[in-house]
């Protein structure tokens, strides 16, 4: 199994370091966190809580995705990153396209697009896109970005989107791949049959090889078992290796070391955080390899 430590409202300015150290240490990769605004007054419908609160505020640190994740490729050899998750259906798809695919050419193909439909009802409002139709939303932009990293001159003519022929150049080798959020059944449809991974937010130990059994059901009849797909699973008990075992038996590919606000508080310094990395590393990353 790989493991993957969440970068989630890291201090910027400790971001590089954060990651040249998690590579050193064993992780395959890192995630940022997204949102594009972050209103003073919204209604508590966060879908990971049960009381519906969000564990951020509005001051927590949501530094670019793409500037950042530039930054960090950059500071590091093999390392991988996605975003858990980026809010697709809010943001222009020409936009997505180039940054991400501009991304996977200088990352050398460390790049994933870690993406969901979205929660706050708020942010869409600002942005002026309409939030109920975000999951179709984000069905037809998969399909235009796909498009649109494949090079070359690309007409669209859907119902969210339509363009006449045009073209994003420099255009990625390859396709980058999509890794979606979200565990209700439309979500994971959506990921089974149009994405190339899944990435959970928090499940416990016993829901997941449900998860991973509905997802492989879902890629079979869709007749896209035979692809690479991965399962970027965050669990909400505390770690251990039994677990990990026993889920990567079952299908789980990636473990996550979750945000170090929930080890060491709101702030923390470099040196705290290479503790706690270091501590995962020891316990997990050199114990399931």
């Amino acid at each position: 199994m790989k493991f993957w430590q969440a970068l989630t409202w890291v201090e910027p300015e400790q971001l590089i370091e954060t990651a040249r150290f998690a590579e050193e240490v064993g992780f395959d990769g890192c995630m940022l966190g997204d949102h594009g605004v972050y209103p003073r007054d919204i209604a508590a419908g966060y879908p990971y809580a049960t009381d519906g609160v969000p564990p951020m505020r509005a001051d927590a640190d949501y530094p670019d995705c793409w500037a950042t994740i530039g930054a960090l490729a950059a500071a590091t050899r093999g390392l991988r990153f996605t975003v858990s998750v980026y809010v697709l259906p809010l943001r222009n798809v020409f936009e997505v396209a180039r940054a991400t695919g501009t991304l996977a050419i200088l990352s050398n193909g460390r790049f994933a697009l870690g993406a969901g439909i979205g929660w706050m009802k708020e942010e869409f409002d600002i942005y002026g896109v309409d939030f109920k139709t975000r999951g179709k939303r984000t069905d037809e932009m998969i399909a235009v970005l796909r498009k649109l990293w494949a090079g070359g001159m690309v007409e669209h003519h859907g119902r969210f989107f339509d363009f006449p022929p045009l073209q994003i150049a420099p255009a990625p080798k390859e396709t980058v791949p999509i890794w979606m959020g979200g565990a209700s059944e439309p979500a994971l449809r959506r990921t089974a049959t149009l994405c190339d991974g899944w990435l959970g937010a928090g499940n416990t130990p016993e829901e997941v090889p449900g998860i991973l059994a509905t997802l492989a059901k879902l890629r079979a009849e869709a007749g896209r078992s035979h692809l690479p797909f991965e399962t970027v699973v965050g669990l909400s008990t505390p770690p251990d290796v039994a677990t990990f075992q026993r889920l990567e038996a079952q299908g789980m590919t990636v473990g996550i070391s979750y945000p170090f606000k929930f080890a060491l508080g709101e702030r923390s310094t470099l040196d705290q955080k290479k503790r706690v990395m270091e501590d995962f590393a020891e316990k997990f990353i050199r114990r399931c390899a």
